[in-house]
C-alpha cells in the first residue's frame, strides 16, 4: 500500500475542482529525503492563475450549495467516511510524512491515526453548534444564527503534514465553508493524498482545492485575494505577522493563526517525582525532533533541584535510536530539511558564544547517512534573556533555567513574547491555582504524567502574544469558521 501511494503521488501538481490539474508555474522546488539528503522529486512553485483557479473553484462549489447548505446529517456522513479512509490508510499516509520531512514512522503524536479521530470528531459536531435567540419585546423576533464564512484559505506546516492539514479542513469542511489548502512545500504529498480520500468520501468537488508550492507565492497570493473569506494558518510568528498584513491589505479577511511558541516547564521543588518528570520532558524533546510549536524548550527548575534534574534528564536524552525515519527501529529522525538543521545548529553556536554552559549533545550524527541529524542538546546557566531563551528553535535544543521561588518562576515563564502554552509540575493545588492565574498562556498541571486521553479531540485553545489570534481545536475551534448572522424580524 505504501509503494502505491508512492507512486500515485510521485508528480505534484494542484488539486482542482476534484483532479489533478497541471500548475501554469514554470519553477520548480526540489524535495529531499531529510534521511538521506536524496531529491525525492520536484513540485510547482506555485504561481497566481494557480491561485485564481482554485478560488473561483472554491468560490463557486460555495455558491452552488451542494456542501454549503447540505443538511447537517449529509455533512456529517461525508466526514466520517473520510475519517474511515484516512485510518484505512494511515500507514501509507505516516511513510509519505516520514520520508518527506522525517517524522519517525512509529512516532504516534499527531499521527494519521490521530488526524482521522479529529476528522472523526468533526463529524460528530456538525450539527453540535447551535445559534442564539435574545429575549425582546412583543414586536420582535431576535436570533443569531452560525453561517460558514465562505471560502477558506489554510496555510499548513511541514512539522506534522497530515494531522496540520486535517486541523484546519476538518472544521472548515464541517462549518459548510469551501477550503483551499496550501502544504509545506518540504511536504505537499500527504495534503493531495487527503483531496483524493475527501472526494472518493463524497465531497463534492470544489469544494477543497490544494495548491502547492512556495509560501512567498502561493501563501502571499491566497493573503492578498479578495475573494478569499478567511485566512487560517499555522507557522511561524514571522510569517504569521506577513498573514496579518495581508489580510489588511486585501479585503479584511479573517484570520485565524497559530505560530510561535517557547513554552516552559517549571518544577517546584514541592515533592514532585523528578523521574516522572524527567521522563516527560526528555520524551518531548525527542519527540519529531523537537520540531514542535508547544516543545517545552525552557525548563525553569527551582535552583535547589537544578542538578538533580539535569542528571536524570541528559540519559534519557542520549537513549535514542537515531535513524531513517521509514524505520519502525528509529525513535529519533532528520530534521526536516538542509535550511532547518543549519538553523539548529545556529542556535547551539549562539548559546555556547553568549556563555551558557554545553551540558550534552551540540553537535551533528549520523554523518555518513547525508541526512540532517541533530544530536539532543541541553545547555544550563541559560540567563533568561538569552537568545536560546527567548527565540524559536524549533529543535532538540533545551534551556536550563534556574529560579528562586514562584513569583521569580511566573516572571521568567511570562518574559518571551510569545504565550502559547505552559508545563507546571508541583504536588501543590494552592500553587497551581496561583500559577493558572499568573501565567498569561495555556498551562498543563502535571504533578504525574498524564494517564488517559483526557478530553480527546474536545480540547480548544487560543494563544496569547506573538503566538497568534484566535481559537483552535473543539467545538470552540469550529465556530471560528463560523460568522454570526444577525436577524431581527419586527412582527407588530
Amino acid at each position: 500500500m505504501v509503494s502505491n501511494f508512492e507512486d500515485k503521488f510521485s508528480v505534484v501538481e494542484p488539486f482542482v475542482e476534484g483532479a489533478p490539474s497541471r500548475s501554469q508555474s514554470e519553477a520548480t522546488v526540489a524535495v529531499t529525503n531529510p534521511s538521506t539528503g536524496q531529491r525525492l522529486l520536484t513540485i510547482p512553485a506555485g504561481c497566481e492563475a494557480d491561485v485564481e483557479r482554485a478560488v473561483l473553484s472554491a468560490r463557486r462549489a460555495f455558491r452552488d450549495g451542494g456542501w454549503s447548505n447540505a443538511p447537517p446529517s449529509f455533512r456529517a456522513q461525508v466526514l466520517h467516511r473520510l475519517s474511515e479512509s484516512i485510518a484505512k490508510h494511515s500507514v501509507a499516509l505516516d511513510a509519505l510524512d516520514a520520508v518527506e520531512m522525517g517524522k519517525p514512522v512509529r512516532e504516534a503524536l499527531s499521527n494519521a491515526s490521530a488526524a482521522a479521530s479529529l476528522v472523526r470528531f468533526y463529524a460528530g459536531a456538525v450539527d453540535k453548534v447551535t445559534g442564539d435567540v435574545y429575549n425582546s419585546d412583543k414586536s420582535s423576533f431576535a436570533v443569531q444564527r452560525r453561517v460558514p464564512r465562505g471560502v477558506v484559505a489554510s496555510v499548513v506546516p511541514w512539522n506534522f503534514p497530515t494531522y496540520n492539514a486535517v486541523m484546519k479542513i476538518a472544521p472548515a469542511l464541517a462549518a459548510g465553508n469551501s477550503v483551499i489548502l496550501k502544504p509545506s512545500e518540504l511536504s505537499s504529498r500527504s495534503a493531495l493524498c487527503l483531496a483524493q480520500l475527501a472526494l472518493e468520501a463524497g465531497l463534492p468537488p470544489g469544494v477543497l482545492n490544494v495548491i502547492p508550492g512556495l509560501g512567498e507565492i502561493v501563501g502571499r497570493a491566497l493573503g492578498l485575494h479578495r475573494d478569499v473569506d478567511m485566512l487560517a494558518f499555522t507557522g511561524s510568528t514571522t510569517v504569521g505577522k506577513q498573514i496579518l498584513q495581508y489580510a489588511g491589505q486585501s479585503n479584511m479577511k479573517v484570520v485565524l493563526a497559530e505560530c510561535g511558541g517557547k513554552a516552559p516547564h517549571i518544577v517546584f521543588a514541592d515533592g514532585v517525582d523528578l523521574d516522572a518528570i524527567a521522563e516527560h520532558i526528555a520524551g518531548m524533546l525527542i519527540t519529531n525532533q523537537g520540531q514542535i510549536c508547544s516543545v517545552g524548550s525552557r525548563v525553569l527548575v527551582h535552583r535547589s533541584i537544578e542538578s538533580q534534574l539535569i542528571d536524570r534528564l541528559v540519559p534519557r536524552v542520549n537513549a535514542i535510536i537515531a535513524g531513517d525515519a521509514l524505520d519502525t527501529k528509529t525513535t529519533f529522525g532528520p530534521l526536516a530539511s538542509a535550511q532547518q538543521c543549519a538553523r539548529v545548529m545556529h542556535y547551539i553556536e549562539v548559546g555556547q558564544a553568549e556563555g551558557a554552559t554545553l551540558v550534552t549533545g551540540g553537535g551533528r550524527t549520523l554523518p555518513d547517512s547525508g541526512g540532517y541529524f541533530v544530536e539532543p542538546t541541553i545547555f544550563r546557566d541559560v540567563e533568561p534573556s538569552a537568545r536560546i531563551a527567548q527565540e524559536e528553535i524549533f529543535g532538540p535544543v533545551l534551556s536550563i533555567i534556574a529560579f528562586d521561588d514562584e513569583e521569580d518562576a511566573i516572571r521568567i515563564a511570562n518574559g518571551t513574547p510569545y504565550g502559547l502554552l505552559a508545563y507546571a509540575w508541583t504536588a501543590s493545588l494552592s500553587r497551581a491555582m496561583r500559577l493558572v492565574k499568573g501565567i498569561r498562556s495555556g498551562l498543563l498541571v502535571n504533578a504525574a504524567p498524564p494517564i488517559g486521553e483526557g478530553p480527546g479531540d474536545a480540547t480548544s485553545w487560543e494563544p496569547a502574544g506573538e503566538s497568534g489570534v484566535g481559537s483552535e481545536g473543539g467545538v470552540a475551534g469550529m465556530e471560528s469558521y463560523l460568522r454570526r448572522q444577525l436577524v431581527w424580524i419586527n412582527h407588530a
